[in-house]
């Protein structure tokens, strides 16, 4: 509550002196005034109203806006609840301590809430309630009359005080019933009902020396309140003049900051009664109950009027002081002199600043003229003297717009802020008066700027490649990507996702959303899936959140992690075994069978070669070892023995070579026998059971080297035109073994380009100066009546696998040269020919 107390009391200074600054600066933040009217004596606690509702505002934004009240003094009075707008009393009110007689009484509060800034008026009217009773200054009084006095003759009472107003103030008096007096009141301006005693019949001191009566001041109340004052009425002789004051009313100026002592004016008064009774001594007349003493005092005997205490223009401007003029008859009579005195301001007084801080940090976005705070300035002194300017040192990135009355201040940017130059401002507002000399103060003012979301998360690299060996771990991390954002701390902080509107590639993928770590959910097969893309997408903590994403392109590389297989002879439990019967008459080089196989991956992986394993006669048939064809070595005879086992090993070329083995059995038979075998094996062909593996053997086939094919088709569509040229020379052989093994040639502009496959017949291709598997190709484009240097094609492999396609150009430098990995893919990149 202490701490709220002081908040409070800080807005109230600062709306006071920012109200006029926001009437000027915020019109349409002044949007409502609302008048309450209550009792005062209220208790603390008790409700005035409802402002939120009779605003108009959000009861359910109130706590987040902030709704506040300020009164602009240092008590505060009033309050309210932020979660209901209820506007209540805080402590109670006595409507004679804040207003007196002054009618009506009012009370001004402003209701201030902020997102967006609004200010509202309240005037709040405080009800006279009949809680005083008249009172006179003294309980008893005593008149001294002269037994002269004729009949008719007034006396003056001293009136009763009654601190209500209006019909609850003194209306009436009322007077015991007596034979001497009578009353009767007057209004005399001011001191409104004045009582006087008027005397009916002529006084005799003899008969009666005393008379006792019973002044009762009435209000007006309901009920009434009454206040009662005994008059001791003593009879005397004949001081029958009062003083008379030189004039009805003095005048006099004097600086505030005139010390004790200073001499004012001197009050004078004659009595032209005689002795004591002319005689005249003076005093102060005391102030009403509630108000303080007047810094003046007056010798008693030359009524010189002098300054008693300090005086404070910005406490009191004026005084009214009233000076009895009484004489030293036996019963004196006195007067009443009036004097004026203003008190004349000196510039002793410097300006005060209060500052409302609607923001102590603002968004380096925010536009020019936003208002950071608000700064009112008040110079106690008058004139001159209270007249303030402000300004702020130069090079800042702020100004000071001045409302009308100078009075206050909208502090507001004028240039453009960036966090990333300056994290915050010490803006020091200095306020200057008119005065002279002058006097100023000075006041500091801090704010930050606020980080604003207006950098995009940038990617290292736009797009992404990477190169991932098949059959790896899943969950193991792959690789990363990274993004940097420019802006700061939660504007900063980069989380990353997969944008999955594939599910078939983002599905088997997850990204961790803090290091950009990609892993895959489950290992790649080369030979299902050769590359594959994706969008990362990467978004800031900022609000909204901006983000950016980038295309990672993950390319998958072939490893040998398939076995041949064997497609001749076929396979039954788990062994390829196959009976093949043939004439004893055939001669050297005569086909006896061919193995054929295949192997799922590609390039160097699925280039297969054939080998004996186990052979019962090594002089008698023959292995090619890229065809898979068994040859007679030389003509079978008679010795030679009717039945021989054939082992057969299929290798792949793989780092690691796997491999799988099929047994060829050869009988011999006579040529008759063997016509009726052959004739046999075609009706078993014609069996539908064996015809149905046949099928799926030749829909497996066909699939894989369709997707072969088609792979070779997109290659040679985008890059280069089919060369006719070279065609029919290097045709594939007409026994070709169907190992799944080709060359393909084409040319491309002025270059010429020959793929080769993991194996193909190339007997009729390779020249001199071939070597390994480098196939030289001469130009034959070139004419006879063209000279330059000799271009050539080499086509030949890598230790990684791939196949490398160089052609050499003339002597300006070598060309570059397509690098097509195992099975065509050129996801490999270019290399230069050496």
């Amino acid at each position: 509550m202490a701490r709220w107390g002081t908040r409070a009391k800080w807005l109230a200074r600062w709306i006071s002196f920012c109200w006029p600054l926001l009437i000027v600066l915020h019109p349409q933040a002044i949007s409502a005034q609302i008048r309450y009217s209550i009792a005062e004596e209220l208790k603390a606690g008790s409700a005035v109203g409802n402002v939120a509702k009779d605003l108009g505002l959000d009861v359910g934004r109130l706590l987040e806006r902030n709704l506040r009240v300020v009164s602009g003094t240092k008590r505060e009075r009033f309050e309210v609840n932020q979660r209901d707008g209820l506007l209540s009393i805080h402590e109670r009110l006595d409507r004679e301590e804040l207003c007196g007689q002054s009618v009506p009484c009012n009370i001004h509060l402003k209701v201030v809430v902020e997102n967006p800034l609004e200010m509202h008026q309240i005037l709040i009217e405080v009800l006279d309630v009949n809680d005083n009773s008249p009172r006179f200054l003294e309980d008893n009084c005593t008149l001294e009359m002269l037994e002269s006095a004729v009949p008719g003759s007034k006396f003056q009472v001293e009136g009763a005080q009654d601190p209500d107003v209006g019909s609850n103030s003194v209306q009436t008096y009322r007077l015991n019933p007596n034979s001497f007096f009578h009353l009767q009141t007057e209004e005399l301006g001011d001191d409104g009902k004045v009582p006087f005693l008027v005397l009916q019949r002529p006084l005799d001191r003899e008969t009666t020396a005393r008379h006792h009566l019973t002044l009762t001041a009435v209000d007006g109340g309901k009920p009434p309140k009454t206040g009662t004052l005994n008059i001791t009425v003593i009879i005397s002789d004949i001081n029958d003049n009062a003083p008379v004051c030189e004039r009805q009313k003095y005048s006099i100026t004097v600086k505030e900051n005139a010390p004790a002592g200073t001499y004012l004016l001197t009050v004078k008064s004659s009595d032209p009664d005689e002795g004591p009774n002319g005689e005249v001594e003076y005093s102060l007349r005391n102030k009403p109950r509630g108000q303080h003493g007047v810094p003046f005092e007056v010798d008693k005997r030359t009524g010189e009027l002098k300054v008693k205490g300090h005086l404070d223009f910005e406490e009191g401007q004026a005084y009214e002081i009233k000076v009895v003029a009484a004489d030293k008859g036996a019963v004196s009579l006195s007067t009443q002199c009036n004097v004026a005195v203003r008190v004349e301001d000196v510039n002793d007084n410097r300006p005060k600043i209060e500052i409302t801080s609607l923001s102590s940090r603002i968004a380096e976005d925010a536009p020019l003229g936003t208002a950071v705070a608000l700064v009112g300035v008040q110079d106690a002194d008058s004139g001159l003297n209270g007249q303030v300017v402000c300004g702020l040192p130069d090079g800042l990135p702020f100004a000071l717009k001045a409302s009308p009355d100078g009075q206050s201040y909208a502090l507001v940017t004028n240039e453009r802020l960036d966090k990333e130059r300056e994290d915050g401002y010490d803006i020091t507002i200095t306020a200057k008066d008119l005065g002279t000399p002058p006097m100023l103060s000075t006041k500091v003012v801090h704010v930050d700027v606020l980080d604003v979301n207006d950098n995009r998360p940038s990617f290292a690299e736009s797009p992404y490649a990477f190169y991932v060996l098949e059959n790896n771990k899943a969950g193991e991390p792959l690789f990363s990507v990274s993004a940097a954002d420019a802006d700061r701390e939660e504007n900063a902080r980069v989380a990353y996702t997969l944008e999955r509107k594939s599910h078939s590639v983002t599905s088997f993928l997850n990204i961790n959303e803090v290091t950009g770590v990609i892993s895959a959910l489950k290992s790649f097969d080369f030979e299902t899936v050769k590359s594959f893309h994706f969008q990362v997408v990467a978004t800031d903590g900022g609000s909204p959140p901006l983000s950016s994403n980038v295309t990672v392109r993950v390319f998958i590389l072939d490893q040998n992690d398939n076995a041949p297989v064997i497609l001749h002879p076929v396979s039954s439990n788990g062994s390829a075994e196959g009976v093949e019967e043939i004439p004893r008459n055939l001669k050297a080089g005569d086909l006896v069978t061919k193995v054929r196989a295949y192997d799922a991956d590609i390039g160097y992986n699925g280039w297969l070669l054939f080998s004996f394993g186990q052979v019962t006669d090594h002089s008698l048939f023959t292995l090619d070892r890229y065809t898979g064809q068994i040859r007679t070595l030389r003509s079978l005879t008679e010795k030679d023995e009717a039945e021989h086992r054939l082992l057969v090993v299929v290798k792949d070329n793989g780092n690691v070579s796997l491999s799988a083995t099929a047994t060829v059995m050869v009988k011999l038979v006579e040529p008759k026998e063997a016509f009726a075998a052959s004739d046999i094996q075609s009706l078993a062909k014609a069996d539908p059971e064996e015809d149905s593996v046949t099928f799926y053997l030749m829909i497996t086939l066909g699939s894989v080297s369709l997707l072969f094919v088609i792979s070779i088709i997109v290659l040679i569509a985008m890059q280069c035109s089919k060369s006719t040229e070279y065609t029919s020379k290097y045709l594939q052989e007409a026994n070709y073994d169907g190992t799944l093994c080709h060359s393909i040639q084409y040319r491309s502009g002025e270059k010429r380009y020959m793929l080769v496959g993991p194996r193909m017949s190339i007997g009729s291709t390779i020249v001199p100066g071939s070597q390994a598997n480098t196939l030289v190709l001469p130009d034959r484009r070139q004419t006879s009546g063209e000279k330059g240097p000799e271009e050539r094609q080499e086509v030949g492999s890598g230790t990684d696998g791939a196949l490398h396609l160089c052609r050499y150009g003339d002597e300006r430098g070598a060309s570059d040269s397509i690098v097509a990995a195992p099975g065509g893919n050129r996801s490999m990149g270019r290399r230069r020919c050496r």
